[in-house]
């Protein structure tokens, strides 16, 4: 079931930003006088459709091939090869007939959409719920230092007070994308010591190839209570309950969720005594081990004071414009590690399987539009990347007419679309081939 909550939200939140990306073609192509024959949600590939309708001189319909969606504007090489069409006349209400910089917008009309959407997204999520973080200054404990941290130079009770001699607010600032891609030194206080800790440039790589990703760096020490008890558990069969204080296990004394995680380690498969505060009154509680070191509960942190700041509509404004512009810069310093060789694609790229297990098997209503404002966002930087066949291709060659006077031969665009198909089918073959990999593996 979680399978299918995960396919039909990638497909519902895809199905909107493709049909608003083509309606800003759409919009573009009218308001200059371009004729548009078709308006398609996904591909009707070899005239199969699920459905169509014709309003005035458009067709709408649903494609039964769910690989994104295209409107076909008359007089322009595109998906459609139609190189026939081309062979006639330019009409005036054709694309070919029209002024090189109309064209242009034209062309980046979909990709001002999709920014414009994260924008939106942004801005409603952020107007509607605030902004919750943990300050950095109430993890007053230090961090655990996980697997990612200790590979670095990390250490469980180290204080992180600033990246490259800058103050960090936010606790999760430490995880973002400046920090994740390397290269930028933390500024820690190690038992009142000032100590730096180098993140190498190909951090990025490491975090994409651990299970957990960045939840694999870092995380507040945490002091902590019993939350819930698994129902069944080893936890349950010796009478833990739900705000019971764990002071120690056997002889070893316990403050931190991580030091009870240690104990239990070293303790797998045996039995062990918890010493448990409960309503004031000491217990001692016997409990069996299991062979993953667990007992089976989940803690409930105390002691963390998170924020929440609430912003008017005319406050969040920025702020949700703020959000986009960083997710595409993000983008492309993704890409820009990548074609440096910092990071193997293998890890870094996604695709929609990936995408799938990223909005997760239960329904949340704001981790769906704002997984959906990321990916309108990445979607825009994708479409502008200078690759023909995308729209980022498409305005070089009119950029490159508009320098030059006149515009490419026909021949030229149809060879160059030729190839830009070439080199998507490959994108797409090895995104969804490096899916299947990471999912079996």
């Amino acid at each position: 079931m979680s399978g299918l909550i995960m396919a039909a939200q990638l497909l519902a939140g895809l199905s909107i930003l493709v049909v608003l990306h083509e309606l800003g073609h759409y919009l573009a192509a009218r308001a200059f006088g371009i004729k548009v024959e078709k308006f398609y949600l996904f591909f009707d590939a070899w005239g199969v459709k699920l459905f169509s309708f014709k309003k005035g001189d458009t067709e709408y319909g649903i494609g039964w091939l769910p690989l994104g969606g295209y409107v076909k504007i008359a007089g322009m090489i595109d998906e459609s090869m139609d190189v026939e069409a081309m062979k006639q006349p330019a009409q005036p209400w054709e694309f070919r007939s029209k002024p090189a910089w109309q064209r242009l917008i034209v062309m980046l009309g979909g990709v001002v959409v999709n920014v414009l959407v994260g924008i939106f997204i942004f801005w409603l999520l952020t107007f509607k719920y605030g902004e919750t973080y943990l300050p950095n200054s109430e993890v007053k404990y230090g961090i655990e230092a996980l697997e990612l941290g200790k590979e670095i130079g990390l250490k469980t009770g180290d204080k992180i007070k600033g990246v490259d001699g800058k103050p960090v607010e936010r606790f999760s600032d430490l995880m973002s994308p400046k920090v994740l891609f390397g290269n930028v030194n933390l500024n820690v206080d190690r038992a009142g010591k000032d100590t730096l800790i180098h993140i190498p440039s190909n951090f990025i790589e490491k975090v994409s190839e651990v299970e957990g990703g960045k939840n694999a760096f870092i995380s507040p020490r945490l002091p902590f209570v019993v939350g819930k008890v698994q129902a069944g558990s080893n936890a349950e069969k010796a009478g833990l309950q739900a705000e019971d204080k764990i002071v120690a296990v056997d002889s070893t004394s316990i403050h931190f969720f991580d030091e009870i995680q240690s104990a239990l380690a070293v303790r797998k498969s045996k039995n062990a005594e918890l010493k448990v505060v409960r309503n004031g009154k000491n217990i001692s509680l016997p409990v069996e081990v299991t062979e993953e070191g667990k007992i089976g509960f989940h803690p409930k942190a105390v002691g963390l004071n998170f924020k929440t700041d609430k912003f008017s509509l005319a406050e969040a404004l920025p702020i949700g414009a703020e959000k986009a512009k960083q997710t595409l810069v993000d983008q492309a310093k993704g890409f820009g590690k990548i074609f440096k060789g910092d990071v193997d694609p293998r890890k870094a790229v996604q695709g929609p399987i990936g995408m799938a297990q990223i909005y997760g098997g239960t329904f949340d209503w704001v981790n769906f539009w704002t997984l959906t404002g990321l990916i309108s966002l990445v979607l825009a930087f994708m479409n502008l990347l200078p690759i023909p066949a995308l729209d980022g291709g498409h305005a070089i060659f009119l950029i490159v007419e508009m320098i030059k006077g006149k515009p490419l031969s026909d021949r030229f665009m149809e060879r160059a679309q030729v190839v830009g198909f070439v080199i998507l089918i490959g994108l797409m073959v090895f995104a969804f081939g490096n899916d299947i990999f990471k999912f079996f593996r």
